[in-house]
């Protein structure tokens, strides 16, 4: 079984084509104030199972793709999903990371069904900050830590930039593996994220100019929700139905799967914003004026983009000159 670092986990993520995000569920038990997909105790998840069968076949018909994430919400919360989903995916020999919060530790014992998911997995990404601790105390997420450890898969805790927790998971870590932890353990601070439920929590101070930002790796890592709507990114904001259609597809099968994702790869706005600067694009005709405002980050330019070229020919025209074919 294939247990990646957190180092190589974004490697592949970086890579077109290597890595995918099941989106299984929207539901979570844990409520966090800075939510950024605004997951909720009572949020859907997962109804149609034949379709949500199909999704996990079509991905791992993909020769290609060497590692599936799996997140949500709360992974965990799907006791009949998730089995599902690792074991296929184990099975066709790719890498499985799965993000989770930790909640399901409750007591000293491990539940047999989560026992056997973290043992069909290679990487937990394991999240705690002060949000978090109001439903998932310190000792939960040491528990939760500790069955991570003893199912032999490779852990990643996920911590907002907060010195307490920082502390505190460093303490878990070292008790768990012992001073050379970082063998065995990956510590990753994460910003803060100013979406969902987080747009009440954390404000944002600072917009940029379009020549701030550089190209998106993230449009090389497509996001598939359990109801079958894809996207070519990271942003659960469009999987949830926000921004530019055009950067949505809905599938109904294996088949249907496989072709969105070739399309959202292939798709010219999405390649140039994954591969040059967004300056270089606001040179184009018709997509001047996305030098014209500042941003909180590179999504909005982006989702601008889409609407521009959607609006004016010319853009559509230029983009398509440009970026229509893969390198």
């Amino acid at each position: 079984m294939r247990r990646l670092t957190f180092a190589e986990a974004e490697r592949l993520r970086g890579t077109y084509g290597k890595t995918v995000l099941l989106f299984i569920t929207d539901r979570c038990p844990v409520g966090c104030a800075h939510c950024s997909v605004d997951s909720r105790p009572d949020s859907p998840t997962v109804a149609d199972f034949p379709l949500f069968a199909e999704i996990v076949a079509g991905i791992c018909s993909v020769a290609e793709i060497e590692a599936v994430a799996i997140s949500g919400g709360e992974p965990f919360v799907e006791r009949r999903a998730l089995p599902l989903a690792v074991r296929q995916v184990r099975d066709a020999g790719k890498a499985t990371v799965v993000f989770t919060s930790g909640f399901w530790a409750t007591g000293a014992r491990c539940q047999p069904w989560i026992a056997e998911v973290l043992r069909m997995t290679g990487t937990v990404f394991l999240s705690t900050d002060s949000f978090h601790q109001g439903t998932v105390s310190m000792e939960r997420f040491r528990r939760a830590a500790g069955f991570i450890a003893a199912a032999g898969c490779r852990l990643v805790v996920q911590i907002l930039d907060q010195p307490d927790v920082a502390g505190y998971a460093g303490e878990v870590l070292t008790d768990l593996f012992g001073p050379d932890w970082t063998r065995h353990a990956d510590l990753n601070r994460v910003p803060n994220l100013a979406l969902g439920r987080g747009r009440s929590v954390f404000q944002i101070t600072t917009r940029h100019r379009l020549d701030h930002f550089t190209p998106c790796r993230m449009t090389k890592a497509p996001t598939i929700r359990y109801d079958g709507t894809v996207i070519g990114c990271c942003n659960e904001a469009l999987v949830l139905g926000a921004g530019p259609a055009a950067l949505r597809r809905q599938v109904r099968d294996r088949h249907e799967l496989v072709a969105a994702l070739r399309s959202l790869r292939a798709a010219p706005l999405l390649r140039a914003v994954a591969t040059v600067p967004l300056t270089d694009l606001a040179r184009l005709p018709g997509l001047g004026a996305l030098a014209d405002d500042r941003y909180e980050g590179i999504c909005q330019p982006c989702w601008r983009a889409h609407d521009l070229v959607a609006a004016d020919p010319r853009a559509g025209i230029a983009v398509e000159a440009l970026f229509g074919r893969e390198s």
